[in-house]
C-alpha cells in the first residue's frame, strides 16, 4: 500500500522540526509544500531548511528555482506525482509537508485544466496592472468573467490579473475552466495537521520575524531587491521591507507590517484547512500521538485494500 503522509498547518506552527522527526521514523526524504521555499535567493524570508536540517534528511523542492522562473501549482503537482513514482518503487511510504495550500491540494485532490499562460501576455498584463491599478482590471474582470468577479477576492491581484490572462488568452472565461473535480491518486493520503492556541501562533509568529531581522533577512532585501517587480518577490516579508528601502516607512514600521501580515497569512491558511474534513489536528508537542494516529492509519488503510481485493 502505496502511502503519501502529509504534514501541513500555518506558518511558524512547528512543521520544519517534526517533520524531521516523521521523516527519520518513516525512513522518508521530505518532499517541501511551500511555494516559496522553492526559490534558492529566499532562504531567511522563507524559513527554508537550514544546512543542517538539509543534511539530516534529504528534502525535495527547496532551493531549486531561480526568481525569475515562472512556476505554478500545477508545475508542482506535474513534479511530485513523477517524484512519487519513482519514491513508491523502493518505498511504501512518502512525506510532504508545508502550508501553500494551492500546492498541497493539486498534489492531493487534483486541479483545474487551466492553460498554461503565454509569458508575453504575462508580462503584458502585469504591465498593465502596474499602469492602471487594481480598481481598474476589476472592472475589466466584471465585464469579462462576472460569475468569478462575483466570488473572487477583490483585493488578491494576483487572482484577479490570473484570470483576466486566461479570459484574454483563451477568448473564453476563467469560469468556464473551474470545474472542481477531485481526481483518484494511485496512493492513500494521510492528511496531519497543526495548530496552536492563537495567542501562542501568533507570538511565534512575531518572535520568527524577529529572528529572521537578526539573521539577516533585510540584507537579503537587499540583494534582491532589483527583482522586486516578479511574482517571485510578491510575497510578506520581502513586499514591506522593499517599502522601506523605497523610503516608504521607517525599519520598525516595514517589521511590524511583516508582523501583521504574517498573522493575517496564518489565519487564511487555517480558514482554507478546516474547510477540508480528511485532516486530522494535534498540536505539534503531541509527537506520540502523531505517530501512532499515522500508524493506525496505515494498518486501516492496509486492511480496507485486502478486504477489497
Amino acid at each position: 500500500m502505496k502511502t503519501l503522509v502529509v504534514l501541513l498547518g500555518p506558518t511558524a506552527v512547528g512543521k520544519t522540526e517534526l517533520s524531521l522527526e516523521l521523516a527519520e521514523k518513516l525512513h522518508s526524504s521530505i518532499i517541501s509544500a511551500d511555494s516559496r521555499q522553492l526559490y534558492a535567493d529566499l532562504k531567511i524570508g522563507t524559513a527554508a531548511p537550514t544546512p543542517e536540517q538539509l543534511a539530516r534528511v534529504h528534502h525535495h523542492f527547496v532551493g531549486t528555482l531561480q526568481l525569475s522562473d515562472y512556476y505554478s501549482a500545477a508545475h508542482y503537482a506535474d513534479e511530485v506525482l513523477t517524484l512519487l513514482d519513482t519514491l513508491f518503487q523502493k518505498q511504501d511510504l512518502a512525506l510532504m509537508t508545508g502550508g501553500s495550500m494551492m500546492y498541497i491540494d493539486a498534489v492531493c485532490q487534483g486541479m483545474d485544466d487551466i492553460p498554461t499562460i503565454d509569458a508575453d501576455i504575462r508580462a503584458k498584463m502585469w504591465q498593465h496592472y502596474d499602469e492602471v491599478g487594481l480598481e481598474s482590471i476589476q472592472h475589466e474582470l466584471k465585464l469579462l468573467d462576472p460569475d468569478y468577479y462575483a466570488i473572487v477576492d477583490l483585493k488578491n491581484h494576483k487572482r484577479i490579473i490570473h484570470a483576466l490572462e486566461v479570459c484574454y488568452m483563451t477568448g473564453k472565461t476563467f469560469t468556464s475552466f473551474r470545474q472542481h473535480k477531485q481526481v483518484e491518486r494511485p496512493f492513500q493520503i494521510i492528511k496531519v495537521g497543526l495548530n496552536r492556541e492563537r495567542s501562542e501562533l501568533f507570538n511565534r509568529i512575531n518572535l520568527r520575524v524577529e529572528q529572521m531581522m537578526r539573521e539577516g533577512m533585510l540584507e537579503e532585501a537587499k540583494r534582491v531587491y532589483s527583482f522586486r517587480n516578479l511574482n517571485s518577490l510578491n510575497t510578506v516579508g520581502y513586499k514591506e521591507l522593499f517599502k522601506y528601502l523605497d523610503g516608504e516607512w521607517t525599519l520598525e514600521e516595514a517589521v511590524e507590517k511583516i508582523k501583521r501580515n504574517t498573522r493575517i497569512y496564518a489565519k487564511k491558511q487555517l480558514t482554507w484547512f478546516k474547510k477540508d474534513t480528511s485532516i486530522r489536528w494535534f498540536h505539534p508537542d503531541q509527537r506520540t500521538d502523531i505517530i501512532s494516529y499515522i500508524n493506525t492509519q496505515i494498518k486501516v488503510l492496509k486492511q480496507n485494500t485486502n478486504f477489497n481485493q
